[in-house]
Order: structure tokens, then C-alpha cells, then sequence
């Protein structure tokens, strides 16, 4: 939900606060598990985000994200554009909600979903 402040007047004294996405606990605690999980395979180098997306053809910005074939992607690189919608909301109020709202986000989890078919850690593959 965005928070717009529309009790201030933006004078000295009630200085207007800027816009602010008010993310759910669910989204919160999702973000908490995409960098746990960053922290726990440090063998998938998923800090180096970018340059993995570079890697498969992908910018690291909404347009080119969202419109990614997944079907085609590895876990790495899924995991990758993961990182990079909750990394972008660093720099972009609302980045990650965009991601939600357009349905990347579903479709990322569900590409994982799909590699982990055997019900193994798709991070050991």
C-alpha cells in the first residue's frame, strides 16, 4: 500500500514526507528469506546478481525482468532476478511492488517450483 502524506503542508514546520510503499509482513518476511538464502549458498554468487542477468541476456531493470522467458532460466538466474526486484525497491520505492503487481514474482517461484521437481533444493543442482 503507498503512503501518501496528505496531512502536511510542506512548510518548515510540517514538511510534506514523500511517498513510501508500506509493505505486509508477508513481503517483508519474504525479502528477510531471499537474502537468507543469498547468505546460506554463497556457492551461487548471487550477490554478483547482475552481471548473472548480463550473463543470460537480461538488463537488471523492470522491463527487461518482467518480460524474461523463465521457462528457459536456471535456478541461478531465477534466483538472480529475485534478488534483483528486492534489491531495486533500494533504489526505487514500489520497484518490488511493481514486480508483484505485474506477476513476475509468481511466475519466478513457479519456474523454481518447476526445476524442483524431485523435491530436492533446487540450490544443490
Amino acid at each position: 500500500m503507498w503512503i501518501i502524506d496528505n496531512e502536511n503542508d510542506g512548510t518548515p514546520e510540517h514538511p510534506i514526507q514523500m511517498p513510501y510503499v508500506n509493505y505486509s509482513g508477508l513481503v517483508r518476511d519474504f525479502t528477510d528469506d531471499v537474502y537468507s538464502f543469498v547468505d546460506k549458498h554463497e556457492e551461487m554468487e548471487l550477490r554478483s546478481y547482475a552481471e548473472i542477468l548480463k550473463e543470460n541476456g537480461i538488463e537488471w531493470g523492470m522491463d527487461s525482468m518482467s518480460t524474461a522467458v523463465v521457462e528457459n532460466l536456471d535456478a541461478k538466474c531465477v534466483f538472480a532476478m529475485i534478488l534483483g526486484a528486492v534489491r531495486a525497491e533500494r533504489f526505487c520505492d514500489g520497484a518490488l511492488l511493481g514486480f508483484f503487481a505485474n506477476g513476475s514474482v509468481i511466475r519466478w517461484l513457479e519456474r523454481l517450483k518447476a526445476l524442483d521437481t524431485d523435491g530436492e533444493n533446487v540450490a544443490a543442482k
